[in-house]
């Protein structure tokens, strides 16, 4: 066989540029740290680094998400413990105001800084975010949640709740609506609702009330009746057919007790007085301070009227008590995400280093073994030059003298 000097040139030369190839491959791999540059390198771990990277990307993603959530829950965190605050400092004024000793102007002047509270506790409903959307407004972000016309206030936003994504498995509520904040709260006792018929002219205040066994819903009236002053005072309660349920001779400090409803009436009721006993209904709390602020100011000296002070009092500190177990139970359940948000986001943290660790594995450089491999290509594409300029140097005219 023979071989012409052309073939034998260009065998040389492609010997160089392969190991010249090999050599820069070597050299890109140490550069970058990694062992698959181009998928041809490697398809399987190629395709596997993929897939590693695309959920790298998405937990990325959720861990922002994660951290979003963790500012927004922070936010409603913080103005719902100043709503608790205010809501608690109104609660003793209404003890204040409550006690028989204050004159009606004195009560007056409780219900002027009950106002400022009130315009307070309207301040934190409209609260905003850094992005200045409101975060009581569900999902109208843009719309003033609360709007006040003089005593009356409307409620402008949904009852949607705004959701982010911590895993494929895991999602977080990280805003309540206002109407779940601030309007969806219980009246009275959370089971029922007194109410002094306006035209009372006795002394009677309703006091402590309770739920024995279980209400049985409906709109009852407990009257009492006196036809003479020498006769004994006695009740009776009818339901709303109206049929009598519940007779009895009244006695000061007495608890009444019908259809699963308790209630302690102290003072004097005039012949004719009545209560109405009625289901709890959803009321805003701003309608519940804005009528502690009218009792107060239009309130009287007369018995009669420091009895209608004394019920309405009694009747404020019911559903301020509700207003404020309502707040604590959205800043437990709000604690409760929170919680969730920091366990997804550790979880999360965990699994971004075993898929990097896994990622490390598949593509990085074991550069020991690169190096080793870079001296022994270097040596390679020397010998390789050194051959081929020997072989270029071979000619017959050489040997011709």
């Amino acid at each position: 066989m023979r071989l012409s000097s052309v073939q034998l040139f260009q065998q040389g030369i492609n010997g160089i540029l392969d190991q010249q190839a090999k050599l820069s491959q070597t050299q890109q791999q140490l550069a970058s740290g990694k062992r698959v540059l181009t998928p041809s390198d490697d398809p399987v771990a190629a395709v596997q680094a993929l897939d590693i990277s695309e959920d790298l990307e998405l937990i990325d993603q959720y861990s922002r998400n994660g951290n979003f959530a963790e500012g927004q829950l922070a936010l409603e965190e913080s103005v719902l413990v100043n709503v608790g605050n205010v809501l608690q400092r109104i609660r003793e004024l209404v003890v204040q105001a409550n006690n028989a000793t204050q004159s009606s102007e004195a009560r007056s002047s409780i219900a002027t800084e009950i106002e400022a509270r009130l315009d307070e506790l309207h301040a934190f409903s409209n609260t905003r975010d850094a992005n200045g959307e409101y975060i009581f407004a569900g999902f109208q972000a843009e719309t003033e949640p609360f709007s006040r016309q003089g005593n009356s206030f409307s409620y402008n936003g949904d009852d949607g709740q705004r959701f982010l994504q911590l895993s494929t498995s895991s999602q977080v509520s990280i805003r309540d609506s206002g109407f779940d904040v601030f309007v969806a709260i219980p009246s009275g006792n959370g089971t029922f609702d007194v109410e002094p018929d306006a035209a009372n002219t006795g002394n009677s205040v309703v006091g402590a009330t309770s739920v024995s066994g279980s209400f049985t819903p409906d709109d009852y009236t407990l009257s009492f009746i006196q036809a003479l002053p020498t006769d004994p005072i006695t009740y009776q309660v009818t339901d709303s057919t109206p049929a009598v349920i519940a007779t009895g001779t009244y006695t000061e400090g007495d608890t009444i007790t019908f259809a699963g409803a308790s209630l302690q009436i102290s003072g004097t009721p005039a012949n004719g007085d009545s209560f109405d006993v009625t289901p709890s209904i959803k009321q805003d709390v701003f309608s519940s301070i804005q009528m502690i602020i009218n009792d107060l100011e239009n309130s009287g000296s007369t018995s009669a009227e420091t009895a209608v002070v004394h019920n309405s009092m009694g009747q404020a500190l019911n559903n301020l008590d509700q207003a404020i177990d309502h707040i604590l139970e959205i800043r437990s359940d709000v604690g409760v995400r929170q919680s969730q948000v920091e366990t997804q986001l550790n979880i999360n943290q965990d699994f971004t280093l075993q898929l990097k660790e896994t990622l490390s594995d598949i593509q990085d450089l074991d550069y020991a073994e690169a190096i080793s491999r870079l001296n022994l290509q270097l040596t390679a594409l020397q010998a390789a030059q050194q051959t081929y300029a020997k072989v270029q140097g071979l000619s017959l005219f050489n040997y011709i003298s």
